[in-house]
């Protein structure tokens, strides 16, 4: 069944080439040591230099995504700092992220600044979002409510699509591979005067695995039934962008991306998706001044899904006709916000703004309350005293839903003996219940309240020429926790839970070899009620990834290692999926100045295993890209 068209990005885009998104500078890649000249953006919600940040963010920039060959952003993400990922059956299938062991709707995400997410599920749809349209992800660790508002409890990543360099730049790649896998994109950009634009499509197309290894029908576990197919995914995306320098003090910019996917799974109750994920966005900059910027940035995010079941198999055999459309969601989140920064003097900013969201959802479920809008205003002061640096940040939320909440955040470091920085920071943040936990019907609970948390962290960092280091620890907890209370039959306020543990990063050259090393140990509890003293689930207690790599002249070579500690399923601590370890091999040879070979090997050693109970992951792949992309 073929998917939505593209059509509607032109009109999209000539949208948002009216309205405005963040400019962001270049980051260093990990895995090299860090210019401390480099800055992130999505931290502070300004460009602050990665030497003078408080708090733990780390960098993957073009560079790193093709030199790690990763398949998509689940491949690219799994075991770094933090970070815990669970799939259910492979590329394209649902794939929830958890961070510092915050729940899955903890963490923010952004795509060029704009807020993704589906209001109903409260969940991104992180598998859809491909690498090839990615310049550069920012993963930022740790509460930032008092910036972002809801969901920022974990962290915040935020994904910046393409970037445009001076000059023309074309490019094409083409790859191919295990389970009938085919990639192709091409692109170009470049800069011209006071003008920037750029035009990126990227195919992908895999027969995939089967995505769930069931328990025989009719079993009521795991994916609630058996199919033993081969479960495959599709997608077309195009992402389009440009902007112009009006003058020295204005200029205005705007991007779309739209990423249109086809997805067999299995299921109870369907086992088709098509499915649109798109962000338009823009922003209008104003710098009247050396120390004031002021900018105006709006922007649109569809989360859309439309199930069938093409076997008519549903819960029960012929419960549905084949073919037949079983449920559609379409969700809307447009947003806005005024921000000005004012340098009061040397190292020392300070930040006000207004936020605007609102949420809408189309259904043919029937909920109570189909959209809600909400309005913050937050303010922020950065400042730098010596060696000393300190932060603070207060953030008032309106929403029309469950009213007003106030969040706050505090920083402060000591660098000391040239190379060494102590950090301390503390932070409130907050998640608003979804559209399904509110109004679902016969499920919905609208009385319910957002969720609150209180997180201590206590950094320490070394930043050599060629050997950099870190470690942080952290501890959050969070009350008013949602879950399903059996005494009303609803959702409720009733679980607290507590999160801490520790994360340690090392990246170093040696011998002409790039490493890139680091470790998460995790300690979750539900802290009351009927599981109390249980882990929360799908967390694992240890993690840990390192990236090896060197090159020969012409000829790189790579490896990489992932490892997971076992981890619960459910709440009740009744279902383990055990630990597992994957090594990947990898390979690229520059052909001349413009054309690659590149070559992996992913899970060399067949490991099977499973991140999700009775979803399957995939054994042994290859994949063989050619890439051509002339320098400037």
């Amino acid at each position: 069944m073929p998917v939505a068209s593209l059509r509607a990005l032109n009109l999209s885009f000539a949208i948002a080439c009216a309205l405005a998104l963040p400019t962001v500078a270049a980051a260093a890649p990990a895995g090299e040591a860090t210019d401390l000249d480099e800055v992130v953006v999505t931290a502070n919600r300004t460009a602050v230099s990665v030497n003078d940040l408080l708090t733990p963010v780390e960098v993957l920039d073009r560079s790193d995504i093709q030199r790690s060959q990763a398949r998509d952003l689940n491949d690219l993400l799994r075991g770094r700092a933090g970070i815990t990922l669970a799939n259910q059956g492979g590329a394209g299938k649902l794939t929830t992220l958890f961070l510092r062991g915050s729940e899955s709707d903890h963490v923010l995400v952004l795509v060029d600044g704009i807020r993704i997410g589906s209001p109903t599920s409260g969940l991104a749809a992180l598998q859809d979002l491909p690498l090839e349209l990615i310049d550069r992800i920012e993963i930022v660790r740790g509460p930032r409510s008092s910036l972002y508002g809801a969901d920022a409890i974990g962290g915040v990543i935020q994904v910046f699509t393409r970037r445009e360099q001076q000059g023309f730049a074309p490019r094409v790649h083409v790859g191919g591979g295990s389970n009938d896998s085919i990639e192709f994109g091409t692109g170009f950009g470049g800069r011209s005067g006071r003008g920037w634009f750029g035009a990126d499509y990227s195919f992908r197309k895999t027969q995939g695995i089967n995505a769930c290894r069931g328990a025989g029908f009719p079993v009521f576990a795991g994916c609630f039934t058996d199919e033993p197919d081969r479960d495959g995914y599709e997608s077309h995306a195009l992402s389009l962008r440009g902007g112009v320098e009006i003058s020295d003090q204005w200029s205005i910019e705007g991007q779309a991306l739209r990423v249109e996917g086809e997805n067999h799974y299995d299921g109870d109750f369907g086992n088709y998706s098509e499915t649109v994920q798109q962000v338009i966005g823009g922003k209008l900059d104003w710098r009247p001044s050396e120390t004031v910027h002021v900018q105006l940035s709006a922007g649109r995010n569809v989360d859309a899904s439309q199930n069938y079941d093409l076997k008519g198999f549903g819960a029960y055999p012929g419960s549905v006709s084949p073919g037949q459309r079983i449920g559609f969601f379409d969700t809307d989140r447009d947003s806005a916000t005024l921000q000005a920064d004012f340098n009061l003097f040397e190292g020392n900013t300070l930040t006000a703004g207004l936020d605007w969201l609102r949420d809408r959802v189309d259904s043919n479920t029937v909920y109570d309350e189909l959209e809600r809008d909400n309005k913050a205003g937050f303010v922020q002061y950065q400042g730098r005293f010596g060696n000393q640096s300190f932060e603070a940040s207060l953030r008032r939320d309106d929403n029309e839903q469950f009213g007003g909440h106030t969040t706050g955040g505090a920083a402060w470091g000591l660098s000391f003996a040239e190379r060494w920085r102590v950090t301390v920071g503390y932070g409130t943040a907050f998640k608003a219940p979804t559209f399904n936990e509110l109004y679902y019907p016969f499920f919905g609970n609208a009385k319910l309240k957002p969720e609150e948390s209180k997180t201590w962290e206590l950094g320490l960092a070394y930043r050599g020429d060629n050997f950099n280091a870190r470690i942080d620890g952290f501890d959050t907890r969070v009350d008013q926790l949602i879950t399903f209370d059996s005494a009303i039959n609803l959702p409720n306020n009733i679980e607290r839970a507590r999160m801490r543990g520790a994360e340690i990063g090392v990246d170093t050259t040696f011998a002409q070899w790039t490493l890139a090393a680091s470790a998460s140990f995790l300690d979750t509890e539900n802290r009351v009620g009927f599981y109390s003293g249980n882990n929360l689930p799908r967390r694992a207690k240890r993690s840990g990834r390192i990236d090896l790599d060197r090159a020969f002249g012409k000829f790189r070579i790579g490896a990489t290692a992932v490892g997971y500690g076992s981890r619960y399923d459910d709440v009740g601590n009744s279902s383990r999926v055990g630990g597992y370890g994957t090594f990947d091999l990898r390979a690229e040879y520059a052909i001349s100045d413009a054309l690659s070979l590149q070559a992996r090997v992913a899970n060399v050693f067949d490991r099977d295993y499973e991140t999700v109970s009775y979803y399957n992951q995939p054994g042994r792949e290859w994949f063989v890209t050619l890439r051509y992309a002339p320098k400037n």
